[in-house]
């Protein structure tokens, strides 16, 4: 029998959904687009139309390395971040919702800094929040910082993706070490670190432990060891009235507020995700 668009998909997403995929419309939705080489509108204007027996294939052998692990985005090769597609490797973290309030702080900062603001989105991955705050506060300019070369070959694609190479620069850094003298002035420095306890890491889940960068992952015995560094080591990089803004792993926000208070961080807040989980925290230099 000849199958439709929307039989491919529906099929597609009981079958995620059986194996305990949270989002597996969208996965359906993306397996099939990547498959099928659509983008949505394509994909959702072509639901009556019949698939071919090749396309068809493909899919079958998408969905079974999804249901092996792997997750979606490395699959696809890419994924969407506070509105922006991004090219994806398996040399940088999935960008996820949680995210996104640590791109929202960042863009509000910019935007009260006004003409001529300075991010550094450092520990930047795939630039995801760097870029968003780049797309989001156009006046402002973003220095997407990161040490491993594939995430720079990733963050420099994704600067090219969303044409955003006039305001944004990626650069090799090492957030555990002093910034380089050119690296001053910035208004704000938003930091997504690694912050899972070594100790942890055997526990996660298959399809983050077995196929996402453990250089991405690894913050440490304790999960703390890139907010020590970073809260004293980058104050420096920050101008006065700066503010260096973090996100924090699950339980977290009260060592890492007590962090930014020991190095002399003032109007300390920390502030939940919309699952009320608090996810980031954040310091300004006054003096």
């Amino acid at each position: 029998m000849a199958t439709t668009y929307n039989n491919l998909f529906l099929d597609t997403r009981a079958r995620l959904k059986r194996a305990g995929v949270e989002s597996a419309q969208l996965e359906a939705r993306e397996i099939i687009c990547f498959a099928a080489d659509k983008n949505r509108e394509q994909f959702y204007r072509d639901m009556s139309l019949y698939v071919s027996g090749e396309l068809e294939r493909r899919v079958e052998e998408l969905v079974r390395r999804r249901l092996a692990g792997e997750p979606v985005a490395y699959i696809i090769g890419e994924w969407e971040f506070y509105g922006l597609p991004l090219d994806i490797s398996r040399d940088v973290l999935i960008p996820r919702l949680d995210t996104e309030l640590l791109a929202e702080r960042g863009i509000l900062k910019a935007r009260e800094s006004g003409e001529g603001a300075r991010v550094l989105d450092l520990c930047a991955g795939s630039g995801c929040v760097g870029l968003a705050v780049a797309a989001n506060a156009p006046e402002c300019r973003v220095v997407l910082g990161e040490l491993s070369e594939g995430a720079l070959r990733v963050c420099k694609q994704n600067v090219r993706r969303n044409e955003l190479n006039a305001r944004v620069t990626c650069l090799c850094v090492n957030a555990l070490e002093n910034p380089s003298s050119s690296l001053w002035d910035f208004d704000a420095i938003v930091c997504n670190p690694p912050y899972i306890p070594s100790g942890d890491i055997q526990g996660l889940d298959m399809s983050v432990r077995d196929y996402e960068p453990h250089m991405a992952l690894d913050g440490g015995e304790d999960g703390l060891d890139f907010y020590r560094a970073v809260a004293a080591r980058w104050k420096s990089a920050l101008r006065l009235g700066g503010t260096l803004i973090f996100e924090v792993g699950m339980g977290q926000a009260p060592d890492v507020e007590d962090i930014l208070a020991q190095n002399g961080y003032e109007d300390i807040k920390t502030l939940p995700d919309t699952q009320g989980v608090w996810r980031v925290v954040e310091g300004t230099v006054n003096n």
